[in-house]
């Protein structure tokens, strides 16, 4: 849906600019923290996988919530088992890693830079820092979402049931002989040659799944391992649906995706108790409400619709990113070698142009100030597959109001500073349609 002309009228400019904090320091935060309060889910936005100031802006958020307001976790658009090795290291667990870079170099799969970058590493030692003078039940813990790592999810199970559980051992033998002959360490594989058979490894991933949480009463007292396990045998049942439905067509695996991602949500808060608060880091795209977008058109839902329709008694505050121009980290295409790209300014008649028509420097605005700004508007949505000849394709048609509690506009961004890590297989997940 195209943005009508009355969205730039000189009124609603003032009305913006009227509206805008802004946003230097970490003391321009205050109002943020104010306006987050006691709520208990704060989802965190990004317009890019690649840009330094996001996971910057990000950590200096994630910092005051922890410290100031007591949030129990970080989790973000990752793969489980990498992140839950970084969890390891953060919390000072025995055997966890030498340092941060050392963990996060693990993170293998394209795009490496997304979360192998030096960034993260910041974040991660200032978290094992913090974690050293809490006592166990109160470190901050460090978790992945996503749903992509079928294999890896499996191997973790591998590795742990066979010290632990023989009986239940069996079962993740059973899962990964039915894989193995789909060479299912590229996902994709999966997809392709499973596609139209009436057999597939759906049972067996189940029965896994089933056995281990029959028998997590005769597991060891490691309580995180015990969820661990437990999690990645999820990840095996909700990976495989993924990767069957890829290739039948239609929206489904955008929705099982982000599901996955709600649940998972969901579990760690259970996990962590009746008093536990959560960070979430995604794309603008999983965290802004999808009814506030033309995705509500397609039947899709995503993770920051679904937390605040089922939790919006708790509190759910969800804060977009977006930027006018500078530098991104992103791929030509799925696997391609990563590039700094130059990424041009705002197109006319997007809601990052009328951010800078209303003054060229970084701010934050609450919706509730904006909240008659109700016309749809273009809002920019970088994903890791990028080419700036073709920029003009990426904007999502926003009910920005609706769609965040709060926006913050940095008005020239930088690329993210990767580890330089080579991918290990190019496993290609369906991405909707932005490559987020």
């Amino acid at each position: 849906m195209s943005p009508t002309k009355s969205t730039y009228i000189p009124e609603n400019i003032d009305q913006i600019e009227k509206a805008s904090h802004k946003l230097a320091s970490d003391a321009d935060l205050d109002v943020l923290l104010n306006e987050i309060g006691n709520a208990r889910f704060v989802l965190l936005g990004e317009a890019s996988h690649g840009t330094h100031e996001y996971y910057t802006w990000r950590t200096r958020i994630s910092k005051r919530l922890i410290k100031e307001k007591g949030f129990s976790m970080i989790a973000v658009e990752g793969d489980w088992p990498d992140c839950y090795r970084l969890n390891r290291y953060v919390k000072g667990y025995q055997d966890a890693g030498g340092s941060a870079k050392e963990v996060l170099r693990e993170f293998n799969r394209w795009p490496t830079w997304m979360w192998a970058n030096w960034e993260m590493v910041a974040l991660a030692e200032w978290l094992r820092k913090h974690n050293d003078i809490l006592p166990s039940n109160k470190k901050i813990g460090f978790y992945g979402l996503d749903v992509y790592s079928l294999w890896e999810s499996m191997e973790s199970i591998f590795l742990y049931l066979h010290k632990k559980d023989p009986v239940a051992f069996q079962s993740v033998q059973k899962a990964m002989n039915c894989f193995e002959p789909y060479n299912i360490r590229e996902g994709f594989s999966y997809a392709e040659r499973s596609y139209g058979l009436s057999v597939d490894c759906k049972e067996e991933v189940v029965k896994l799944l089933s056995n281990i949480r029959s028998r997590m009463p005769w597991f060891d007292t490691d309580h995180e391992a015990i969820f661990n396990a437990e999690q990645n045998a999820l990840v095996a049942v909700n990976a495989e649906r993924y990767y069957h439905a890829m290739l039948g067509g239609g929206d489904s695996t955008w929705n099982i995706r982000d599901r996955h991602m709600s649940e998972t949500a969901e579990r760690l808060m259970h996990f962590h108790g009746s008093d536990a608060k959560i960070i979430i880091w995604e794309h603008n795209t999983h965290i802004g409400d999808a009814r506030a977008t033309n995705m509500k058109r397609s039947g899709l839902v995503n993770i920051g619709q679904l937390i605040k329709e089922k939790h919006e008694e708790q509190g759910v505050y969800r804060v977009g990113f977006g930027s006018n121009e500078g530098t991104v980290m992103a791929g030509y295409n799925w696997g391609a070698a990563m590039e700094e790209m130059q990424m041009p300014a705002a197109k006319k008649d997007s809601w990052e142009y009328l951010l800078h028509k209303t003054g060229a420097y970084d701010k934050l605005i609450f919706s509730k100030d904006i909240k008659d700004l109700t016309t749809p508007i273009g809002h920019r949505a970088i994903g890791v597959v990028y080419d700036p000849d073709y920029e003009y394709g990426n904007y999502v048609s926003s009910n920005i109001p609706m769609r965040y509690e709060a926006f913050i506009y940095l008005d020239h961004t930088n690329a993210v500073h990767p580890l330089h890590i080579k991918p290990d297989g190019l496993q290609m997940p369906e991405t909707y349609p932005w490559g987020v």
